[in-house]
C-alpha cells in the first residue's frame, strides 16, 4: 500500500480501472473529474468495474480540486485535456501519466515516469462505470533518469497495482519504448475504427480496412524506424516481427483471422469523440507526421485529415469515408 494520498485525474476507462485496484489495495485514491454527473454517481456508487464489483473512493470536481503536496498524481486523461491540468498542477508534483499519443506540452514537464495500458477498458460516459473488453498488460517505467525517491514512487505504485485481477503490471527500466509501440498501433487503428464508425474487429474483416489497417502499420513501424525511435515488445510479437510478417503477401490475412476475434466488441478511445470538437489524432497521427519530417507519410497524412475534415463538418462516420484514403495506399499488398 502507497502511504501517500493518490489523486486520480480523469474518470475514464483507464482511470477508473487504476483507481479501482489501487482502492482494492487499501490505498487512499481521489478521482477527479470535469463531468459533474459522473463525480455526483461516484460520491453515490463508488468505482464499479463489470464483473469485479465495486470500490470506494473519494470524487472532487476538477474546478474545486486541491491537491495535497505529499499526492502522487495518475494523469488518466485525453491528451487535449492536460492543458487545463498542466496549468493548475505545481511543477513539483508527482506526476506519472498514463496516457496514450504524445503531447508536446506534457513532455516539457520533465516527469519521471509514466505507465502505458495495453489493456482496453470502455467507461460509461456519465458514470464511473467501467467494462474491460481486452485484457493485457500495464507497463510502469521511467522515462528518463530518476532519483531514489522517484524510483521509489514507482515501485510502490507497481506494487499497490499488482495485486488486481484487472490487468498484469510489468516494470520496465525505460518506458519510452513500450510508448512508441502502442503509438504503432493506436495511429493505426484508431482513425481508420473512428473514422468508420466500426468496432476494432472490422479493421481486420473489411477488405479496405484491413488494407489501409496494414498499410498504416507500414508506415508507422517505418517513421519510428525513420526516427531511430527504439521499440519493445506490447502482446504477442515484437514490432520487427510485426514488420517481417507485413511484407510477406497473404501472411497478414492469415494472422489477422486468428487476432480478430480479440478485437471484437472493441472500440478505440477516439471514437465518442467523432460528435465533438476535438480528438486525440494530433497526438497520434500528428506526432508521427512530425517524426516523420521529409520522409513520406502519404497514409498518415490522409487519415489525420480525414478525421479532422469529419470533426470540423460535423459529419457521421461511417465505412464510405475510408474510400477517400485508397488513393493513399498506392498499390501496398494486402
Amino acid at each position: 500500500m502507497i502511504n501517500r494520498p493518490i489523486h486520480v485525474v480523469g474518470a475514464g476507462g483507464i482511470g477508473v480501472a487504476l483507481a479501482w485496484s489501487l482502492c482494492r489495495a487499501g490505498c487512499s485514491v481521489t478521482v477527479v473529474d470535469a463531468d459533474p454527473q459522473k463525480v455526483e454517481h461516484g460520491r453515490r456508487e463508488g468505482l464499479t468495474v463489470v464483473g469485479h464489483g465495486t470500490e470506494q473512493a473519494s470524487f472532487t470536481l476538477f474546478e474545486n480540486w486541491l491537491l495535497p503536496t505529499d499526492a502522487l498524481v495518475l494523469l488518466c486523461t485525453k491528451t487535449y485535456n492536460n492543458a487545463a491540468v498542466l496549468a493548475v498542477l505545481p511543477e513539483t508534483s508527482r506526476l506519472v501519466p498514463v496516457q496514450n499519443g504524445f503531447d508536446p506540452k506534457l513532455d516539457q514537464r520533465n516527469h519521471a515516469a509514466e505507465g502505458i495500458a495495453s489493456f482496453v477498458s470502455e467507461c460509461l460516459r456519465d458514470r464511473p462505470v467501467t467494462r474491460i473488453t481486452r485484457p493485457g498488460d500495464l507497463h510502469l517505467g521511467a522515462r528518463r533518469s530518476v532519483s531514489a525517491a522517484e524510483k521509489n514512487d514507482l515501485a510502490e505504485l507497481a506494487h499497490a497495482l499488482s495485486p488486481g485481477a484487472l490487468f498484469a503490471v510489468q516494470s520496465v527500466d525505460d518506458v519510452r519504448p513500450y510508448k512508441a509501440t502502442k503509438l504503432m498501433y493506436n495511429a493505426a487503428i484508431s482513425p481508420l475504427a473512428a473514422a468508420a464508425g466500426v468496432d476494432n474487429g472490422e479493421l481486420l474483416t473489411d477488405p479496405v480496412a484491413k488494407r489501409l489497417f496494414f498499410g498504416l502499420l507500414r508506415e508507422n513501424y517505418t517513421i519510428l524506424r525513420h526516427a531511430r525511435i527504439p521499440l519493445s515488445k506490447i502482446g504477442p510479437f515484437h514490432p520487427d516481427t510485426v514488420s517481417l510478417i507485413l511484407r510477406i503477401p497473404g501472411l497478414p490475412s492469415i494472422m489477422g483471422a486468428f487476432f480478430r476475434p480479440s478485437l471484437r466488441g472493441t472500440y478505440c478511445s477516439m471514437a465518442p469523440d467523432m460528435v465533438t470538437d476535438r480528438t486525440e489524432i494530433d497526438a497520434y497521427n500528428g506526432h508521427l507526421i512530425r517524426l516523420a519530417g521529409g520522409l513520406p507519410c502519404p497514409l498518415n497524412r490522409a487519415a489525420f485529415a480525414l478525421v479532422n475534415k469529419i470533426v470540423r463538418d460535423r459529419l457521421i462516420p461511417g465505412r464510405a469515408h475510408l474510400h477517400e484514403l485508397e488513393g493513399a495506399l498506392k498499390g501496398e499488398p494486402v
